[in-house]
């Protein structure tokens, strides 16, 4: 095995797969950045990322700055003497810290650029209804997720595949993927090939972003809940205030003569939306305050006279 100085930076459960791959194929991980610990819960009890718990599992040295320009940060940075640095699901760098290894710093992301540039390319590829989507590794440069692309893996997206589900097709491969890169970069034979072809953009998803709207078509509401699957969830509203989460639904073409947003049920185990083209099924909800649940259980409580409230 190669024996480059690798300093990882990366937050959630996405990124830990990557350094776990590392770690368990001995590559020489001489520190990790991830972000400070934040309060959370009702407690307000401070918690630390996914990354930080598994560095701390394998006695890596741990570096939390506030600011990455920090020049107590950057010191500290420059003592681990990285020769390469992995980013993962991390945050924008600034050129003092992706510009201070000899063989560069670069990017895992789960997309393949140019498509899906941003924050969010895993629900955007759902909520468009793509059928394929992959992860790219490129050498970070000043604009974000456009620098030279080194490896890409394509995978398919089923049709049932929610946001979840690509999250974790596509951190499996990506870690092996990030193994590939290093290896290639310590053989000094990398690829270094411009991004070629039309950039799209995989902005923050937001709250509004979340909320369905029963006038669009079928396979579009479909494919939103989907997407926003389990996290951030798509969500809507009954006619009596409460805001309901959808996780799993399924889609029935068929022609009807009910109003848009319109519930039809047994009030046992099924319960559809109607929509311009045909019903939506609701298989997994959360009403506001309560758990997550099969719409069987929901039913159980549920109001006949409930409707939507449609946008």
């Amino acid at each position: 095995m190669n024996n480059l100085r690798i300093v990882f930076m990366g937050t959630p459960n996405f990124a830990t797969a990557s350094l776990q791959a590392l770690v368990e194929k001995n590559y020489n991980v001489v520190g990790v950045i991830t972000v400070p610990d934040k309060p959370a819960g009702r407690g307000q009890k401070l918690r630390c990322s996914s990354v930080k718990e598994y560095a701390i599992s394998q006695n890596i040295p741990i570096l939390q700055p506030n600011n990455l320009k920090d020049e107590s940060f950057l010191l500290k940075l420059k003592i681990l003497n990285p020769d390469i640095q992995v980013v993962v699901a991390f945050r924008m760098l600034p050129e003092v810290v992706w510009n201070i290894p000899k063989h560069g710093t670069f990017n895992l992301h789960a997309s393949l650029l140019p498509k899906y540039r941003g924050a969010a390319p895993i629900n955007w590829a759902i909520i468009n209804g793509d059928t394929s989507s992959g992860v790219t590794t490129f050498f970070i440069e000043h604009q974000i997720d456009t620098g030279n692309i080194i490896f890409q893996e394509k995978v398919s997206i089923e049709t049932d595949d929610d946001a979840g589900i690509l999250h974790d097709k596509l951190m499996r491969i990506g870690s092996q993927l990030v193994c590939k890169t290093i290896d290639s970069i310590a053989e000094d034979k990398a690829p270094n090939i411009k991004q070629e072809g039309t950039a799209t953009k995989a902005p923050k998803i937001y709250k509004d972003t979340c909320q369905i709207d029963w006038y669009k078509d079928l396979h579009t509401i479909q494919n939103h809940i989907r997407g926003l699957s389990p996290y951030p969830g798509a969500w809507t509203t009954l006619s009596n205030g409460k805001s309901l989460k959808v996780y799993k639904s399924s889609k029935e073409e068929s022609p009807h003569e009910a109003k848009i947003g319109s519930i039809l049920t047994d009030g046992k185990s099924h319960f559809k939306v109607a929509v311009n083209d045909g019903f939506i099924h609701l298989k997994e909800i959360q009403l506001a305050g309560k758990k997550r649940m099969a719409i069987s259980d929901f039913l159980r409580g549920f109001e006949m006279n409930e409707t939507l409230t449609v946008q």
